[in-house]
């Protein structure tokens, strides 16, 4: 392929910033939603992850609770048993031994029925804080709906155009070398508004508007060289660069 000249390059890049800067209006029209969309899903990815850790705590305190619950029946079991041996005990000996695991095993149960209520205090806190993750979820979803609802409406109405915008941008990209399209990117990059190249208008830069002195105004209409913009680092070119040989329109 035949070494482009600098007005031809100007021209290419010139042409790439028109056909991006269409694709960039209808994002625009998009809004936030796909943002608000991602961030949505984001939040209910982690909220689902907190209700999830916040049912196995409650199921965890559901074990601790029966189990308590095992170990009081246990001790109580223990305690008839001793109570029928009291009646069969032949010393004193024998009676304080008993008398001491019935009051041990007392002990147990009261040790217990304190962590049981503890349990069940700290399940209470972790279900209510369950319920409203859950009810917080909901709304999060149904949000989510309405707003994936109102973006597939716009994508439906600009997808037409949009897939016609990024097919010309990816054949305007092809007659670009990767040097200057790398600048274009990285220049485009640094700007919300997305210009990398602008003409000059009214003797002034047509991104930030800083007045470009009348010898560089010369050489950016001789298109012999790529300039910028020394106050914004914007490429340059002169408002007739596609007066003679306009970009050609997708069929």
């Amino acid at each position: 392929m035949a070494e482009l000249s600098v007005e031809e390059k100007l021209k290419s890049l010139y042409e790439l910033q028109l056909i991006d800067s269409q694709l960039d209006e209808l994002e625009i029209l998009k809004g936030e939603l796909p943002m608000e969309v991602s961030d949505l899903e984001d939040e209910i990815a982690g909220l689902e992850t907190r209700i999830r850790r916040l049912s196995e705590s409650v199921e965890d305190l559901e074990d601790e609770i029966a189990r308590y619950n095992m170990n009081i029946a246990e001790s109580k079991a223990l305690i008839e048993r001793y109570n029928k041996q009291l009646d069969n005990v032949k010393n004193n000996r024998e009676y304080e031994a008993l008398t001491k695991e019935i009051e041990l095993q007392t002990l147990e149960i009261q040790l217990a029925e304190k962590k049981i209520r503890e349990a069940e205090g700290a399940k209470a806190a972790k279900q209510e804080t369950l319920d409203k993750t859950k009810e917080r979820l909901e709304a999060k979803k149904a949000d989510l709906e309405r707003k994936k609802v109102e973006l597939q409406a716009i994508q439906e109405k600009t997808e037409k155009d949009e897939q016609k915008l990024k097919r010309k941008s990816d054949r305007a990209r092809k007659k670009i070398e990767e040097r200057l399209l790398r600048s274009y990117e990285k220049i485009r990059s640094s700007y919300r508004n997305g210009l990398a190249v602008v003409t000059v208008q009214r003797d002034s830069c047509g991104g930030c508007f800083n007045k470009v002195p009348p010898q560089l105004q010369l050489e950016i209409s001789m298109r012999k060289k790529v300039i910028v913009c020394e106050h914004c680092g914007r490429i340059l070119v002169d408002e007739n660069i596609l007066v003679e040989t306009p970009a050609e329109e997708e069929a």
